[in-house]
């Protein structure tokens, strides 16, 4: 094993240790947890530090995981539906930053934006494949409500505390907005 990809497989554990644990935080009142969307933020943080393969992973092991562990989210469908949102936000994320990556918090931005967009249309076709043959049904004013309306405050901490906090480790000569990544 390389030394990178032993970093990126430790870093890749610690996001997900955060990404299991953060809900704790914000979950102890249920609308708010859900609407700051807390494990949205290590799993983009993940793919962009990581890469793409790390960040698909975390992502779609974080809520199966944590639907094992603590009951939240309940595996099915919710647990399910957010695996996939999860894992096409982490590898988004990366997969763009990686093509993007340069000098400037700009192209932090940009794959930032496109992973938040292209994640939520994952999550609106999967949950249309997974409610659709349910009871439930897939109802998309539900998911317009889900995804963008009651959002919002996780939609803007995610602008504000992803580029900060990838500003900072840059700052601190951690990472590189240069191709060679983490540093070691």
């Amino acid at each position: 094993m390389k030394k990178n990809d032993l970093f990126n497989l430790v870093f890749s554990a610690m996001f997900l240790c955060i990404a299991l644990l953060l809900p704790f935080l914000t979950g102890q009142i249920p609308q708010i947890g859900k609407m700051l969307l807390p494990m949205h933020i290590p799993v983009i943080l993940c793919g962009m530090i990581c890469g793409w393969q790390y960040g698909l992973g975390v992502g779609f092991i974080a809520p199966i995981l944590r639907g094992i562990m603590f009951a939240n989210p309940v595996l099915f469908p919710t647990g399910i539906i957010m695996a996939f949102e999860l894992a096409a936000y982490g590898f988004f994320a990366g997969f763009i930053y990686d093509i993007l990556r340069s000098h400037n918090i700009t192209k932090v931005y940009i794959s930032l934006l496109i992973s938040m967009v292209a994640g939520r249309i994952v999550k609106c076709i999967v949950q249309f494949l997974v409610l659709g043959f349910t009871d439930e049904g897939f109802v998309f004013t539900a998911f317009v409500a889900g995804a963008f309306t009651n959002a919002v405050p996780g939609i803007i901490l995610q602008i504000i505390i992803i580029p900060l906090i990838m500003l900072t480790l840059q700052k601190l000569n951690l990472i590189s907005f240069k191709k060679e990544g983490i540093k070691k």
